[in-house]
């Protein structure tokens, strides 16, 4: 079994994974958490997300943030930017890298942000050229790349014509995004390889939920088809809005702990992992949904 002898983890868990909480958090607990992130190893911590507070409250402190935390040489801070005026928030800000969200169903697409796929590509190009302009690379991600709530399956072609535009527009990488979670290993293979077709596969992330359980076999499934980046999310973070009472983001503990059983090199300290887990769920009173961290004893 030919797997990566690297693999970078992309933690989205201050961004990604507390954004749907409805209880606010504390800026300075949102700081301590990249901070114990950056210190566990993680080379890009997704920290911020500069979309509107009318929409998304708990990331309206993102400039404080990244304000705040203790820079670790060689880490990257990113910021989700869905628009301009969010590039020039995260630009501000000293984000080191910024991200662009598309999506592979036109039911999704206009249901949540009230444009076509086609459109809402359209208004990345003023996004991409000013942050190409100011030197910051971009990273898009694709979602409901295995299943939409709204249209079910999704065809592989369509996730590959996505990616392969926002490659085209000029992003670094492209994240493919279980954002269901009803994803399969055959299946995320079977999409991997239409998108590897259009985009080179060191350029393509996976971004899988574990709302039905597969998001490890689903992960194993994307690094035998050469894919060395992977996002999670420490502790669990985040849950699915789009499937009743279901987890979502894979726990970063967790993923760590099967990369680190194959054999393949991250730079991540478990232990300090888990740790960071723990603080953030003593923080927002949340028991670890990272069933490595519960094996050790982090209830």
């Amino acid at each position: 079994m030919l797997l990566p002898k690297f693999v970078r983890m992309v933690e989205v868990g201050p961004r990604d994974g507390l954004q749907n909480e409805k209880s606010m958090v504390p800026t300075a607990v949102k700081v301590e958490l990249v901070d114990r992130l950056s210190d566990a190893g993680l080379s890009v911590v997704e920290a911020a997300s500069f979309v509107s507070p009318k929409w998304v409250p708990q990331m309206g402190d993102s400039a404080e943030v990244l304000a705040g935390i203790a820079r670790k040489p060689g880490v990257r801070y990113a910021a989700l930017t869905p628009n301009l005026k969010g590039l020039e928030g995260a630009l501000a800000a000293k984000a080191d890298e910024v991200a662009v969200f598309g999506a592979a169903s036109e039911s999704f697409s206009r249901k949540n942000i009230n444009c076509s796929i086609a459109e809402s590509l359209d208004r990345f190009s003023p996004v991409m050229e000013q942050a190409k302009a100011a030197g910051v690379p971009v990273r898009g991600y694709v979602s409901c790349v295995l299943g939409c709530p709204y249209e079910g399956e999704i065809a592989p072609r369509a996730v590959a014509d996505v990616a392969e535009r926002l490659f085209a527009m000029g992003c670094y990488e492209i994240s493919l995004g279980d954002t269901i979670g009803t994803g399969t290993p055959t299946k995320a293979q079977a999409m991997i390889a239409a998108v590897a077709e259009r985009v080179p596969v060191e350029k393509i992330a996976v971004h899988f939920h574990d709302t039905y359980g597969q998001a490890l076999a689903n992960i194993l499934a994307a690094l035998q088809m050469g894919v060395a980046v992977v996002d999670s999310s420490v502790a669990g973070l985040g849950g699915c809005p789009y499937a009743k009472g279901a987890s979502g983001n894979v726990a970063s503990e967790d993923v760590l702990y099967m990369l680190n059983g194959l054999g393949i090199e991250t730079g991540v300290d478990l232990d300090k992992l888990i740790a960071a887990g723990a603080f953030i769920g003593d923080a927002i009173g949340r028991p670890t949904a990272s069933k490595v961290a519960r094996a050790r004893g982090c209830a």
